[in-house]
């Protein structure tokens, strides 16, 4: 059966931390998971606002080497020793991401109270990189001034919904239902054989969550999250600054409107905002003209979809 997918932002801010203005983090929950996705300065002190805990996070993923996406990596590994952790932590990244970390841990004397593990990352292609019995995660590869990917999050479909009364009135023995919500027949005594569709009805849509931050824009990233549940796409500028995207590697909230667009998903979520900015309405309005269903990403704010 599918569950409700919730994404929880720890920061959404470009560049520098303010006093009230986190880099990038977030936390997804997908079918009981809990993702860390980026983990910019602060977060651990985010997820300890957001009343999250720092037990059930078992994979954290970040999209590029940028220390506004990953200086906060290290006191989170760092605090989960201090708490005795024992659950494998796996971080999956750039190459560069398991150097990076060991090297700190090394000289600071640091060592993990837990199994850690790196899942290190160079393909430009999308590439499969955790898998289980009810979620896939695939890399969505960006176009920024180093190499970054994305990420896309997508429920397994369930197995589907027996009608009760249809099974019922042809007697069909219990030992059966099983086999038949995993799409097979029924054959009844006198042999003849009842379709699945004829028993069953379709599953609950499997949800997903496409993860893209920071990117210039890319319309080709829409061919692979078609449909999704929900999209976060990076909207670092206004139009009226739409020429600093190629320099810096980033895009306005009307590429990432476009690609929601293109891409036929449900909800649209803005963020990775210039803090040049002073009212993030603006980032919704333009947005707006281009796909109807927008919404403004902030520090501290939940979306369950």
């Amino acid at each position: 059966m599918s569950s409700s997918l919730t994404v929880s932002i720890l920061g959404c801010y470009a560049a520098a931390p303010g006093a009230f203005k986190n880099p990038t983090s977030q936390v997804l929950n997908i079918r009981n998971h809990l993702f860390l996705i980026d983990c910019g300065e602060g977060t651990q002190v985010a997820l300890r606002r957001n009343k999250i805990k720092f037990a059930r996070i078992k994979h954290i993923f970040i999209s590029h080497l940028h220390g506004d996406h990953f200086f906060g990596l290290m006191g989170v590994i760092s605090t989960f020793s201090l708490l005795k952790r024992t659950t494998p932590l796996t971080i999956y990244g750039p190459v560069g991401i398991k150097e990076v970390c060991l090297l700190q841990l090394k000289l600071t004397q640091s060592f993990t109270s837990y199994p850690l593990y790196f899942k290190e990352l160079d393909s430009k292609e999308p590439e499969r990189i955790y898998e289980d019995d009810l979620v896939t995660v695939t890399t969505i590869p960006l176009k920024h001034r180093i190499y970054a990917n994305g990420y896309f999050f997508q429920e397994k479909t369930g197995d589907r919904k027996l009608d009760i009364n249809a099974v019922l009135n042809l007697d069909i023995d219990k030992a059966y239902y099983n086999k038949i919500k995993q799409g097979g027949d029924a054959t009844l005594e006198d042999g003849t054989v009842i379709p699945n569709k004829d028993l069953t009805f379709d599953p609950p849509k499997a949800k997903s969550y496409a993860y893209c931050s920071d990117t210039m824009y890319k319309p080709v990233i829409a061919d692979q999250i078609k449909n999704a549940t929900a999209l976060y796409h990076e909207s670092t500028f206004l139009d009226s600054h739409e020429h600093l995207c190629k320099p810096t590697g980033h895009s306005t909230a009307k590429h990432a409107a476009s690609i929601a667009k293109e891409a036929k998903v449900d909800h649209l979520i803005l963020g990775h905002y210039s803090t040049r900015y002073g009212d993030l309405n603006e980032f919704k309005e333009e947005a707006l003209t281009i796909f109807p269903n927008v919404h403004l990403a902030d520090d501290g704010e939940v979306f369950t979809f």
